[in-house]
């Protein structure tokens, strides 16, 4: 499976060692939105690229990569998207199977919820932290060796008809999940094979580890 790394510049929200393990474990293309070149710093690697209009990373940082033959792009501080959706725009054009935001949450709300959005927009699209993994689910969703984990649903439109649950504590037919319900909330997994289904609407899945 061919995957990236996209480095935000929002918070680790968990050990530099967790990170550290997931990224030898599960290794792939490593790409940095301006500040999140900070965060790879703190971990001491080396991306493939950084774009941005450089307003949250020194130069210092800049010159070394630049050193190590980073391919860096810089953009105005005057634009129309945020440096994530940039550097997400480009990296969708490579087809990765799944693509893995880290530093994406923390920090500002606007910024967390903007980037939470993007869930949307950019398909094997997920944020992870130490503690839980978020994604956008497209319709079906099958959760393989989820035993025992926590599982919110919530709804990211006016409603998510069709819902189903099942292997889940609080199983759900057919139901409509208006925004704002919180029904959904800290689901348990209770059989090692789980799936959730909905029919239309827009629906985020949050796994608690």
């Amino acid at each position: 499976m061919r995957v990236a790394y996209v480095f935000f510049n929002g918070e680790f929200l968990g050990s530099k060692e967790y990170y550290l393990n997931i990224l030898e474990k599960d290794r792939g293309d490593i790409y940095c939105a301006d500040g999140g070149a900070n965060l790879l710093e703190e971990l001491k690697l080396f991306p493939k690229e950084i774009w941005g209009d450089f307003d949250s990373v020194s130069e210092e940082i800049l010159d070394k990569y630049r050193e190590n033959r980073v391919v860096i792009k810089k953009f105005p501080k005057d634009k129309d998207y945020t440096d994530g959706e940039l550097i997400l725009q480009y990296i969708a054009e490579k087809k990765y199977e799944k693509i893995i935001i880290i530093g994406g949450l923390g920090g500002r709300k606007d910024h967390e919820l903007t980037n939470l959005n993007l869930m949307f927009k950019f398909k094997n699209l997920s944020f992870l932290t130490e503690k839980e993994e978020i994604f956008a689910i497209e319709k079906y969703k099958e959760f393989v060796g989820a035993k025992g984990k926590i599982i919110s649903f919530i709804p990211f439109s006016e409603k998510v008809e069709g819902l189903t649950l099942e292997g889940f504590k609080y199983p759900l037919k057919e139901y409509t999940l208006h925004q704002g319900d919180s029904i959904c909330m800290s689901n348990i997994a209770i059989e090692d094979r789980c799936v959730v289904s909905f029919s239309k609407g827009k629906l985020m899945g949050v796994v608690i580890k």
